[in-house]
């Protein structure tokens, strides 16, 4: 008796699992991280350069 297996599907249904985790992932990083990005002006250059030179003043 000879079986066939039809694996034509298979490495398709596999890319989109791996495609699906990926998006799950970063949805649940964005959902985690968007109170900290909520009320902040992220393009704050200056008081982030400000802060790295305390901190760094503070190690030494």
């Amino acid at each position: 008796m000879i079986m066939i297996f039809d694996e034509k599907g298979q490495g398709a249904a596999e890319y989109v699992l791996l495609f699906a985790a990926v998006i799950v992932f970063a949805i649940l990083a964005l959902w985690i991280y968007y109170s900290y990005f909520q009320d902040q002006n992220i393009f704050s250059t200056s008081e982030d350069l400000n802060s790295v030179r305390e901190n760094l003043s503070a190690e030494n």
